[in-house]
């Protein structure tokens, strides 16, 4: 039983001891550093906009018709711009219109993405930075078009802006990205670090569960030893 425990207990620690090691330092950084702080939500400015006055609003049957389209879906935003009509299109694509005025989206300039960013930033840090992504970044989580405004704060915060309606849809900073690291190594999922049940996430962990359970059998079996030992020691004295 010693022997053969021994055995697999070695080498199954050798297959997954090294991402055994990825799972208890990531438990350890996704456990110690709270999640808010991760989240940006200390850097976010304490303000409320006002309640979206709807009378003054067309409605999206009015601007759908006025822009010749036909969604499948609508959804008003509202910003420190003021009121958004999102309208989803049966092919997946977006178009942003203006509430109140039924015309489209006038594009967010880099004036206003810095002032809409720092309007929706609380700390020490300022904007000194802003830049335009047609393709928006992959640690936003979104897709299309985006404003990324950088501060100099000791986290370097980004912010990330609809260049339609100005709202920010996205926070980072160096600290999300250290703990996107350890929950990518955590999970193995490099690309896009949301698949946690993939199958070598899966084979892993089946390969690990013998090993602690040949771990445990080692340690009684040790316990056991040093036991009758220590009861032998005064029979022999």
């Amino acid at each position: 039983m010693l022997k053969w425990s021994l055995q697999l207990h070695k080498w199954l620690a050798l297959v997954v001891g090294v991402q055994v090691l990825f799972w208890v330092a990531g438990g350890l950084v996704m456990t110690a550093i709270p999640i808010a702080k991760v989240r940006g939500e200390h850097h976010k400015a304490d303000f409320q906009l006002p309640p979206p006055d709807l009378s003054v609003a067309k409605s999206p049957a009015e601007v759908a018709a006025a822009a010749g389209l036909s969604p499948a879906e609508a959804t008003l935003k509202g910003s420190i711009r003021g009121l958004y009509w999102i309208l989803k299109l049966p092919d997946g694509t977006t178009r942003v219109f203006e509430a109140v005025t039924g015309k489209p989206a006038p594009p967010v300039s880099e004036d206003e993405v810095r002032q809409l960013a720092g309007a929706a930033y609380e700390g020490a840090g300022k904007p000194v930075a802003a830049q335009y992504f047609e393709s928006a970044p992959q640690e936003t989580g979104r897709e299309g078009p985006m404003w990324r405004v950088d501060f100099n704060d000791a986290e370097r915060t980004a912010l990330y802006v609809s260049p339609d309606t100005g709202e920010v849809v996205s926070r980072r900073s160096n600290l999300w990205r250290f703990y996107d690291f350890f929950w990518r190594l955590h999970i193995l999922d490099f690309k896009d670090g949301e698949n946690f049940n993939h199958p070598l996430i899966i084979a892993l962990a089946a390969l690990t569960l013998p090993m602690v359970v040949t771990g445990w059998v080692l340690l009684v079996i040790r316990l056991g030893r040093d036991a009758k030992r220590m009861k032998r020691r005064p029979a022999a004295s």
